[in-house]
């Protein structure tokens, strides 16, 4: 865990075209180039000042505002407090997908771009659809980029906000932002916003949504024709050093309880949940720390916590921010029961006693003057 005023603020250098020429020259090919690591970033501390509010804070360090309030349940979002300790979530374990072009997970509204050759992807937070107007997940493509936007309301729009105007052109009250990238999938893109706050929540109507300096960081990196994949995984999983870690965000339906109260409804594990846990674990399941498992499932902090680890490794399973425990000698013995028995029935022990319609919209096509339905 590092202070996020000694390393954070760095940025992202936009070097992928120095490295595609470097490849070029050499003769080698930039789709073979590929980053090796299972994560990106590092845990961060931050301590609150007066002034500080969750949503600028995420905005500062390139969250979104349910990361935040989901890695710091306690704190008042609006008045943290001045001295409050913080967590900033800013180690990322990849999702498990193709490691090319956009990935985009959606339990934890973030975009990953994977175009800077062996270089770590560039991240950014998203705003996505709402409970209802799902944004879908898949395989697409980026089809046409726009600087500048015109935003045409619906007529369904016009009869529900007769204030609206029948036509946006680009400028501040443009819902799509200043510029958007346009999948295959007709009905949606990639796009800025006039509404900031809203990164890191379920509020679009399908689209995905991003704050303005980080679309047009965006636009500028991702040429016509790149790959995106959008999957839905609230749980992940990845071996780091002699360490197995579990990142659990709340799911699509648990973001707006987390983003409103800091918790979700109580969960357990579910039979996929404890298939996909065993299965990266492999040959080290037997060492799986059931009772930090069932902690990090229940409370979907959105950082990595540590769930095992290699024989002979030097570091605890516990690791601070990860996962307090307070009855140590309680999961000492309740982990050597479990160890005994298959990964099954020892979960089934740790828990016993336990108690519309789419709102669509169209936008110009000024290169083509043609016209096509668009969910901002």
């Amino acid at each position: 865990m590092v202070d996020a005023r000694s390393v954070y603020g760095q940025g992202c250098g936009m070097k992928y075209p120095v490295l595609a020429l470097i490849l070029f020259v050499a003769g080698i090919s930039p789709a073979w180039a590929a980053y090796d690591k299972p994560y990106i970033g590092e845990m961060t501390t931050y301590t609150a000042k007066y002034e500080d509010t969750f949503v600028h804070l995420a905005r500062d360090y390139n969250l979104g505002y349910v990361e935040i309030r989901a890695a710091n349940p306690e704190p008042d979002p609006w008045i943290p407090g001045e001295g409050t300790e913080l967590v900033l979530p800013l180690r990322h374990i990849l999702p498990d997908a193709g490691r090319e072009g956009i990935v985009i997970n959606l339990p934890e509204m973030r975009l990953y771009a994977f175009i800077n050759g062996d270089d770590a992807p560039t991240t950014f937070p998203l705003g996505v659809g709402r409970e209802g107007l799902d944004t879908p997940t898949g395989q697409t493509k980026v089809v046409r980029k726009k600087e500048g936007p015109v935003w045409r309301p619906t007529k369904r729009m016009l009869e529900e906000d007769p204030e609206l105007e029948a036509v946006v052109q680009p400028g501040p009250e443009n819902p799509l932002g200043t510029h958007a990238l346009y999948l295959g999938w007709p009905q949606y893109a990639i796009h800025g916003t006039n509404r900031p706050f809203g990164i890191g929540r379920r509020v679009s109507s399908g689209c995905l949504r991003m704050y303005p300096e980080n679309i047009i960081q965006l636009y500028g990196m991702i040429p016509v024709g790149t790959k995106v994949s959008v999957v839905n995984q609230p749980i992940k999983l990845a071996w780091i050093d002699d360490q197995l870690f579990l990142e659990a965000h709340p799911d699509m339906d648990q973001a707006i309880q987390m983003e409103e109260t800091g918790q979700v409804s109580r969960q357990k594990l579910t039979d996929d949940d404890m298939k996909q846990i065993i299965k990266a674990a492999g040959e080290h399941k037997s060492r799986l720390h059931w009772t930090t498992i069932r902690k990090a499932i229940r409370d979907r902090r959105g950082y990595p916590v540590a769930i095992a680890r290699r024989p002979f490794a030097d570091k605890p399973i516990v690791d601070e921010p990860v996962i307090e425990v307070k009855d140590e000698a309680e999961e000492e013995e309740a982990d050597k029961e479990s160890e005994k028995k298959p990964a099954e029935e020892a979960l089934k022990e740790i828990y016993e006693g336990e108690d519309g319609e789419e709102k669509t919209a169209s936008i110009d096509d000024d290169d083509q003057g043609t016209k096509r339905m668009l969910n901002p």
